[in-house]
């Protein structure tokens, strides 16, 4: 049999184990035209939350009752194609069933390179275009800058911070732990880390890691973090807004601090981007951060957790920031 999980009910705040449910079908028979689809790895995204709202976005909402879908890779089972054949590993958004059928639309042919499939869904995926060309479109960093990443131990943090540092800027970044600290100067080789959790004062804490004030901040939480962040730009500050994850689960719009006025006074661009605004730049991005892969001027971290039946706890720990870079499980 085969295993689906559904949204079962919106969340009202932050999702709960309750508001997904497990069904289970029979295995689908390719017909013409068709392959059959084995799930290996899911992505559990934090943008994923906001489809499970019934609001207008920028792509559709989940329905009730239907499969929940992410990036995933699969291997082709069977094959009633000529540009696939059974063995082949793709990538494309795919529903969170164990085995599923496709005609070949939206999905991509990816290599087991030493064995490593689930780099597609991260470093190599929409994580590392989302981090390339965020900040290199809308960030613009200049060599001697300083930029500043928040949720910097995540997925797109960490990546964002080691391309400044290739690019010859000082990157500091903020995170929610003192071991991710720690992990941010050693493994990623950012220059300074705040741990907003353990500052009583993050606008001087910030202001103390970047003496020189801040040329580039992404941002990935919103709310009182990243104002604190605004109050150290420099003038001309270039700000690629990636995410807010610290607002996502908030049932009401929560009233905050006007950002207008620092934007103002410092010049300062601020722009939201979806990684699909770039899609255009995506052949040459991949080129260029496999290079760097290749070169050993990049590094990336997976939280890899086991089993199909743990997909929805292992998205809600996305919220409790239980991941080290890129969330993923494995089928």
């Amino acid at each position: 049999m085969n295993k689906v999980i559904l949204l079962d009910k919106r969340p009202l705040g932050k999702p709960l184990l309750s508001d997904f449910k497990f069904d289970v079908e029979e295995v689908p028979v390719p017909g013409e035209g068709q392959l059959l689809l084995k799930t290996l790895y899911v992505s559990v995204d934090p943008y994923l939350r906001g489809r499970m709202n019934d609001n207008r976005s920028y792509i559709p909402p989940f329905q009730l009752t239907k499969p929940i879908q992410s990036g995933i890779i699969a291997e082709v089972v069977s094959s009633n194609r000529t540009d696939f054949k059974s063995g082949d590993f793709v990538s494309g958004i795919l529903e969170w069933k164990e085995y599923q059928l496709s005609e070949g639309k939206g999905i991509t042919r990816v290599d087991d390179i030493a064995g490593n499939l689930s780099k597609y869904l991260g470093i190599l995926g929409m994580t590392g275009l989302t981090a390339y060309c965020g900040l290199t479109e809308i960030g613009v960093p200049k060599a001697g800058e300083t930029i500043v990443v928040s949720g910097a131990a995540g997925a797109v943090g960490s990546v964002v911070g080691q391309i400044g540092k290739i690019l010859g800027c000082r990157v500091v970044g903020i995170t929610g732990t003192d071991e991710k600290v720690q992990l941010l100067k050693t493994k990623f080789k950012f220059d300074q880390a705040v741990n907003y959790k353990t500052e009583e004062n993050l606008k001087d804490a910030i202001g103390n890691a970047c003496p020189l004030g801040v040329d580039v901040y992404f941002d990935n939480v919103g709310g009182d973090i990243s104002y604190a962040v605004l109050e150290n730009l420099n003038k001309y500050a270039r700000i690629p807004l990636c995410g807010t994850i610290s607002l996502y689960n908030e049932v009401k719009p929560p009233s905050g601090p006007r950002i207008q006025p620092l934007l103002l006074v410092k010049s300062s661009l601020m722009r939201g981007f979806i990684i699909s605004d770039f899609s255009d730049k995506f052949p040459q991005a991949i080129r260029q951060l496999m290079n760097w892969l290749n070169e050993g001027k990049l590094t990336f971290s997976e939280t890899i957790v086991d089993g199909f039946d743990n997909i929805p706890q292992t998205f809600l720990d996305l919220f409790e920031g239980k991941n080290e870079g890129k969330m993923i499980v494995k089928i």
